[in-house]
């Protein structure tokens, strides 16, 4: 009896799958239902390091044990469950090398002739490269999204940091030029080099593996490193048995106990360079993770740092600008105030910590003839250089006007006058072909206080209302409308009157004290209620507790404030006279003010304030008319007014050789320090100051 032959065909096709596994470099494997590997390509005995007869009949977890390959068992299972492919990303160690390698697994099902699920698949395809590829992508993407958020120099360099430490390195430092802090534009050293310590991170709690605190200077020698890359502005990547890493690690006993502690074996240093400059240096270490930086680790890394290089750049740039402009601010804003007797003064600028910029609010305080003085709070809307430049201008037009003595309505007519005629101006400056820039918009209020009578008079653009502190301690605001904002143009501006008891308080502020931390202008107001209620202490005091009271952090606006306790003037210190339109009255009231001077010890000026007042009521009673009435102040100097019904202002003019007058005035020029003009409703005072002889309070 003959034995069928084996068919030639099945013969060749078990010879060509013997050859397909022989040949076979990609892993691949035939399991059974056991989960035990029937046949094994080369490339899966090169990957296991074993070779087909020790694998076979053993499961893939008992010659490569790990998390990764029992997910590849609960995969075959599932398989032989659903008959259903699958397709799985295994992350295991790299047998040949550190590090871990990534595969991409699919697991087939193999059916017999009755359909039914026999046998499994495995095979694998190293995509390490693609993954890493990746991941890099990603962390490139992360650090554009996550860098320069801000435009602060040391929150940048702590984003970068954020980023990278877990991600491509153990432990990262970013060291910085000190002077970009100070938004100066670095320079660069021939020789070792000071970075100061603007951000580290690193996997391991408490960042161990740093020498130095945040905001600590560290030298690096010449031949370090750090110092080699911000003078080349070129990456080196390092191993510790480098010679470079082992001189720099050495010269410093505590980093050389850190690098050996850790276990550090790679080492970038990557420079941080935007426009041209080196700005700093970012040192990414790898301890924990087996697998040493490649190369594409480090152009990865000199990706990331250009960018925040740049971001750096940005935050130093804005830093630069608007240190610029808070010094141009702070340049136009009063550097010592004017000195006077009427009131005590205590102020505050704080510019706004926001990416606008700092704004246009100013205050200043003038001292005004007849010893009163005008206290000045004002706001342009917007930040930048042109609300600085515009508030410098209103403020110098304020300084004008309040020379010129004008009632507060007045002027602010006159303030309102000019920030229409700025805005024309700048409309006709303007590129036709650019969008045009919003309005200028300014709010002020203005106060003129007198210590003789006590009164307070106020007028306001759309400011905030002045708040009024008694000596009891009784808050309340000055009820004066708050007319136009400055620029409207067209509209009226109304006067306030109040008198206040010697040792009140004023209190002027901007909009952005009230509405700090978000509050709307009633509870800010309400706020400022509760922050001056009790008795007025000094000024200076007083600041400082609304400032602790309404701020919390940084101000997102400008702030003004300024704090003024009004004195009283002695009645002693003041006389009046009342006198008849008669030339001969003169003489008379020179010697009536020869004994009050020598009343007050100032008879050592007593000649010079006889012949201005002679001059003044003479003047007064040649032009002016009934009724005439002269008053001497003794406060900072003699303060010589006289006052008539007549509102033609004098004019000071040279007198020719034979002109019989018009030399009065210029000799009251001469003689005082500074005189002037002021009109009423009614008439007009010219007033004269003497200044004290040496040595006078």
């Amino acid at each position: 009896m003959s034995t069928p032959m084996e068919h030639p065909s099945r013969r060749v096709g078990d010879a060509m799958v013997e050859e397909a596994f022989t040949q076979c470099h990609v892993p691949v494997a035939i399991c059974d239902a056991e989960l035990r590997i029937l046949r094994a390509s080369s490339g899966m005995t090169h990957e296991a390091g074993l070779t087909e007869d020790q694998m076979r009949g053993r499961r893939f977890t008992q010659f490569m044990p790990g998390t990764a390959y029992e997910e590849v068992e609960g995969g075959i299972c599932r398989v032989f469950k659903t008959g259903v492919a699958e397709h799985l990303e295994v992350y295991a160690d790299a047998r040949a090398e550190p590090g871990e390698q990534v595969w991409s697994v699919t697991l087939s099902p193999l059916r017999n002739a009755a359909g039914q699920v026999h046998r499994v698949q495995f095979t694998a395809v190293d995509t390490t490269a693609e993954y890493g590829a990746r991941e890099r992508l990603a962390l490139l993407n992360e650090v554009s999204a996550r860098v320069g958020s801000t435009l602060d120099v040391a929150q940048t360099a702590q984003e970068m940091v954020d980023a990278v430490a877990g991600r491509l390195a153990d432990f990262v430092t970013v060291d910085l030029l000190d002077s970009l802090f100070r938004g100066v534009e670095p320079r660069p050293s021939g020789e070792g080099v000071a970075l100061l310590r603007a951000a580290h991170q690193s996997v391991l709690p408490g960042v161990p593996e740093s020498v130095i605190r945040v905001g600590e200077v560290d030298y690096y020698p010449q031949s370090s490193p750090p110092a080699r890359v911000m003078a080349t502005g070129r990456s080196s990547l390092h191993r510790t048995l480098d010679r470079a890493i082992e001189r720099w690690a050495t010269g410093d006993p505590q980093r050389a106990r850190v690098v050996h502690a850790h276990g550090v074996h790679s080492v970038m240093v990557v420079p941080l360079s935007a426009r041209d400059i080196t700005l700093g240096v970012a040192v990414l270490v790898r301890h924990q993770r087996r697998a040493p930086f490649t190369e594409d680790d480090l152009l990865l890394a000199e990706e990331i740092a250009a960018r925040a290089a740049v971001a750096v750049d940005n935050a130093r740039r804005y830093t630069r600008e608007r240190t610029t402009a808070e010094a141009l601010q702070r340049s136009l804003l009063p550097q010592q105030l004017a000195e006077q007797e009427a009131v005590q003064v205590a102020c505050r600028y704080l510019p706004a910590r926001s990416r606008a910029g700092v704004g246009g609010d100013w205050f200043d305080v003038i001292p005004l003839s007849g010893a009163r003085v005008a206290l000045v709070v004002g706001d342009v809307v917007g930040h930048g250089l042109r609300a600085s430049a515009t508030m410098g201008r209103l403020r110098t037009a304020v300084r004008t006007l309040a020379d010129v003595d004008l009632p507060p309505d007045e002027l602010l007519v006159h303030l309102d006058d000019l920030v229409t005629h700025l805005t024309a101006e700048e409309d006709t400056a303007i590129d036709p072909g650019l969008e045009t820039v919003t309005d200028l918009v300014a709010t002020c209020v203005y106060v003129v206080y007198d210590p003789i009578s006590h009164r307070c008079t106020v007028a306001s653009a759309g400011h905030p209302p002045p708040a009024v502190v008694t000596p009891d301690g009784t808050v309340d605001f000055l009820d004066v409308p708050p007319g136009p904002p400055l620029g409207v143009g067209g509209l009226p501006f109304e006067v306030t009157e109040r008198e206040l008891p010697e040792g009140s308080l004023l209190a002027l502020y901007t909009d952005g004290l009230a509405e700090a931390c978000g509050r709307d202008i009633d509870a800010g107001l309400e706020q400022l209620r509760r922050a001056l209620t009790g008795p007025a202490d000094q000024p200076e005091e007083v600041c400082e507790a609304v400032l602790d009271s309404l701020l919390h952090g940084q101000p997102t606006d400008d702030i003004a404030l300024l704090i003024a306790r009004t004195r009283a003037l002695d009645s002693r210190q003041v006389a009046t006279w009342d006198l008849a339109g008669d030339p001969a009255a003169v003489a008379g009231t020179r010697a009536e003010v020869a004994r009050r001077l020598a009343a007050w010890g100032l008879e050592e000026i007593a000649f010079t304030v006889e012949l201005v007042v002679s001059e003044l009521v003479t003047n007064a009673i040649r032009y002016g008319g009934p009724p005439i009435q002269l008053r001497v102040i003794r406060d900072t100097a003699v303060i010589c007014e006289v006052s008539d019904s007549s509102s033609a202002a004098p004019h000071l003019r040279r007198a020719r050789i034979f002109d019989e007058g018009g030399r009065g005035l210029l000799l009251v020029a001469q003689l005082a320090r500074r005189w002037g003009t002021r009109h009423k409703a009614a008439g007009k005072t010219i007033w004269a100051e003497v200044a004290l002889p040496e040595g006078q309070p």
